[in-house]
């Protein structure tokens, strides 16, 4: 029995080698890669997921961080590639490199969790149920951590948002895409520990992962109620909207124009363009004023259109409501402008370090403060511009707000030809199923959709082609658990399982065996 006692309350050793560990999550970060689009084989998630926490378990700290930075610059070097496609190869290798160090930070803490749980909870349920619980809230805090910090964070890589095509997207509408990382996690965890600790032998014990299964796969999605319909236009005018495209004057607009001209006689409640779908401010430029007065009036129907505009020596990148009188009296600008994208934080240390790429970006962009929604004929339109779709508070100030339907502008022009539109466009469809709305995803280039409440297509326009989609939009009202519960669950998994490890380090001191101590 002192023996059973003392290898339990053993440190935790490593279940591989540095040398085998370091490989194994090299190849999950490029399992992890093809779980999202393009490849978007959905399933991969849980094998990349098992292969990092199996390299994971027993590492000291330095062991960890090499793990770590393995996985998190192969992953994200891998998912974002596009981000070389106009800039090269260092804009691409600096955001690798800054996500991959923060997640090889936070993945730390797993490692720790492994070490310290263990021994300070060594019970079959401790080890069954409440380490791999404490595994997966502190692989969500670390979602939450690389998606918020620095300069706003990057919230791209949630494995939740991974799960668009698959029957566990439902998961999201009843906990949000944060809770649904933590069930995928939670399960892959539970696994692990039953293979290590020989779980199946004990039937009970066995319950528990197969119940989490069927609720993964047989949650149906959170109902929200029918509101009526809107008929909303979509226009992909597919024109020089790069930052690199050579253009004519109003040759943006024009193109925009061009792609609209088939739907004048329709019946149109809303017409859309898409983020950067005018060559200028139209508060400042009287001829694109009157050219979207002119569409407007030809079209009979309000024009959601988007610029970037200057107010008191700020510039916005701002949608407007452009009526048939002239006016736009709603506008909303965005909320996020994206770093060494959309403005340069820390401008003088940056410039010293990388001044031909710094100085491209002259435009400083603020960050907009009113809220993400018009009005139309008294409904309320959640509005969300380009990257903000990935951003939770955006989302759901909107729909607070009262919005019965989404619509996501975008440019993807500087991205031509890579998995970056596929990717935002698979965000765009977890929204829908997280937030039970319909959503008009519209893009300068494609590809642009119209996307039901439960995530499927409605109608699609291929990317690289100028045409306009118009759909009688399913409203919706009523929200879903998953945006009232989703910000108070993410904030009980972060602080819950930095809690639970701190338990489980203090617990395991008095543990460690004399042998073991010095």
């Amino acid at each position: 029995m002192a023996t059973t006692s003392a290898n339990a309350a053993a440190p935790e050793r490593a279940l591989l080698p540095l040398w085998a560990a370091v490989p194994t999550a090299a190849l999950g970060a490029l399992l992890m890669n093809l779980a999202y689009p393009g490849a978007a084989v959905w399933a991969l998630a849980f094998p990349a997921t098992a292969l990092v926490l199996v390299a994971l378990i027993g590492r000291r700290f330095g062991g960890a961080l090499l793990v770590g930075l393995v996985y998190g610059i192969l992953f994200f070097a891998l998912l974002v590639s596009w981000t070389s496609r106009y800039l090269g190869p260092i804009p691409w290798a600096a955001l690798s490199v800054v996500e991959g160090g923060l997640t090889a930070i936070a993945l730390v803490p797993i490692a720790l969790a492994y070490r310290w749980l263990p021994r300070a909870f060594p019970g079959a349920a401790g080890r069954v149920l409440g380490l791999p619980t404490v595994v997966a809230a502190l692989w969500v805090g670390r979602e939450l951590f690389v998606g918020s910090w620095p300069y706003g964070g990057f919230p791209w890589a949630r494995i939740g948002m991974s799960q668009a095509e698959s029957p566990l997207a439902p998961i999201s509408s009843w906990l949000g895409v944060s809770g649904l990382s933590f069930l995928m996690v939670l399960l892959v965890a539970m696994l692990i520990e039953l293979v290590r600790t020989r779980g199946w032998r004990r039937p009970l014990v066995l319950l528990v992962p197969a119940v989490l299964v069927v609720v993964l796969l047989f949650t149906p999605l959170f109902p929200t109620m029918s509101s009526g319909s809107m008929r909303i236009a979509a226009v992909q005018g597919n024109g020089p909207t790069g930052y690199f495209d050579e253009r004519e004057p109003f040759s943006v607009i024009q193109a925009q124009t061009d792609a609209t001209v088939p739907l004048y006689g329709e019946d149109v409640d809303l017409v859309v363009w898409p983020e950067g779908s005018l060559d200028a401010d139209p508060f400042e430029n009287a001829a694109i004023a009157r050219r979207m007065t002119l569409v407007s009036n030809r079209i009979d129907a309000p024009l959601l259109a988007n610029a970037a505009t200057a107010r008191d020596d700020l510039y916005f990148n701002t949608s407007m409501l452009w009526t048939a009188d002239g006016t736009a009296t709603q506008t909303h600008d965005k909320r996020h402008p994206v770093p060494f994208g959309e403005y340069v934080p820390d401008r003088a240390f940056f410039n010293a370090l990388a001044p031909d790429l710094i100085g491209l970006i002259q435009r400083e962009y603020t960050p907009g403060s009113n809220p993400p929604i018009v009005e139309v004929d008294g409904v309320a339109i959640g509005l969300a511009i380009c990257f903000d779709v990935i951003y939770d508070d955006v989302i759901r100030e909107g729909l607070n707000d009262g919005a019965e339907v989404l619509v996501f502008q975008t440019n993807n022009a500087d991205f031509r030809g890579t998995d970056e539109n596929l990717q935002q466009l698979s965000f765009a469809r977890m929204r829908a199923i997280e937030t039970g709305r319909s959503v008009v995803n519209v893009s300068t280039v494609g590809t642009s959709q119209v996307i039901r409440s439960d995530g499927s297509t409605i109608a699609s326009l291929d990317a690289g082609k100028a045409g306009a989609l118009l759909e009688d939009v399913e409203l919706r009202s009523g929200l879903t658990a998953g945006v009232v519960l989703g910000p108070w669950i993410q904030q009980f998994l972060l602080w819950g399982g930095l809690g639970a490890l701190l338990l489980g380090w203090w617990r395991a001191r008095g543990t460690t065996p004399r042998s073991s101590r010095g």
